[in-house]
């Protein structure tokens, strides 16, 4: 069974982001937390509606959406460039055996992984980031992957909603940098970071999460070498494997679109043991992958490794993990595990820590969104 809570993953390897140079597209271990300052200019809406105003520009000659139902100002919402769907979303997706995908990826790529039963998949973020949504149905739950690469967000929520299934595509608008997306039943709009209806029929409402977390390729064919990739044949022309936001998360540049300000970078750590909501969490980090956002090409992007959240309870017991010479051991039976959560080694071989729902996000884009999150410095 896996676990929900809502973890942010960045203190593990410190990363910001800046404006895209080109683009075919708008393109202990539990120290005591410190409130994170507060971003400027604040976030605003959530679950309450607010009063009607004026649509975004041109957003009701696109959309039929109800906006004079919204949690937002409308004011906080900006074009990234394209129109409805001019980034298209992958509603189709084919997959391929691991082996052939591993003709066109290279070992430190960054892949979407998200597994439902048996069912593994990576999606290539050298795909999702012209796409940025992908409707697919894994294990027999319909979910939709999605990532934003001005926030470096890759996010896996059910589409299945208020009894229907949901069919998602890019508005080509952006808020605070992020995403937003819209459902093609009601054409509510949604926003990518939160999974949070803004506007329209659903607002106040939330797309429920699932676990997905962003690995080199070289994980995940090692571990599902009979795993499903997306497949690079999607309908359309593009130039899989090249980044058009070459430079984008040099940390001396500013976020597109993005008027705040956040806190420095956050310490570095490999294994932070915590408790959350109650719930016993551990953060891994290992290296191996690369920034998807740094260079050209992306292979050649800087070292920033993956960092995955587990539920530390096994079994009735609550294990604590710690790392050395660059592995992870737990302290109760010295048994080594993988960034995928899996014991490799020791007395709870082939034993598996259940998933718990964690975001990889570029510090400003979290700090947005969630200005009271503690934060924690060794």
């Amino acid at each position: 069974m896996k676990t929900h809570i809502w973890i942010l993953v960045l203190g593990i390897l410190s990363t910001a982001c800046g404006a895209p140079t080109q683009s075919t597209q708008p393109a202990s271990d539990s120290p005591t937390p410190d409130p994170a300052p507060e971003t400027s200019p604040p976030p605003s809406g959530g679950k309450t509606l607010l009063p009607a105003e004026p649509p975004p520009f041109g957003a009701e000659r696109e959309f039929s959406t109800d906006f004079s139902k919204h949690s937002v100002p409308y004011s906080e919402i900006l074009s990234g460039g394209p129109p409805k769907d001019g980034i298209p979303s992958i509603d189709e997706p084919q997959f391929i055996p691991a082996k052939e995908a591993d003709e066109w990826l290279a070992d430190r790529e960054p892949v979407v992984f998200v597994q439902v039963g048996e069912d593994a998949r990576a999606y290539p973020i050298q795909i999702l980031m012209w796409h940025e949504i992908v409707n697919d149905v894994v294990g027999g739950e319909p979910l939709m992957i999605s990532f934003c690469p001005l926030c470096n967000t890759a996010i896996a929520f059910k589409r299945t909603h208020d009894g229907q299934v949901l069919d998602f595509g890019t508005t080509g608008r952006l808020r605070y940098s992020n995403l937003i997306m819209y459902d093609r039943q009601t054409e509510t709009w949604w926003q990518q970071a939160t999974g949070d209806a803004i506007a329209g029929e659903y607002t106040g409402s939330q797309l429920e999460f699932y676990p997905a977390s962003m690995i080199s390729w070289a994980d995940f064919k090692t571990q599902f070498p009979d795993g499903k990739v997306l497949s690079r044949d999607t309908g359309h022309p593009r130039d899989y494997g090249r980044n058009p936001y070459y430079g984008y998360d040099d940390i001396s540049q500013t976020p597109f679109l993005f008027d705040g300000a956040t806190p420095n970078q956050l310490p570095p750590k490999r294994v932070i043991n915590d408790t959350v909501g109650r719930e016993a969490i551990v953060v891994f980090w290992a290296e191996g992958t690369a920034s998807a956002l740094d260079r050209t090409k992306i292979p050649e992007g800087r070292e920033v490794g993956s960092a995955v959240v587990y539920s530390r309870v096994l079994d009735g017991s609550t294990l604590d993990f710690e790392s050395n010479d660059r592995k992870i051991f737990d302290l109760q039976t010295g048994s080594e595990w993988n960034i995928l959560g899996q014991a490799i080694a020791g007395e709870l071989l082939d034993r598996q820590l259940a998933s718990v729902v964690s975001i990889n996000h570029f510090w400003f884009s979290w700090a947005a969104f969630k200005p009271e999150t503690k934060f924690y410095q060794p």
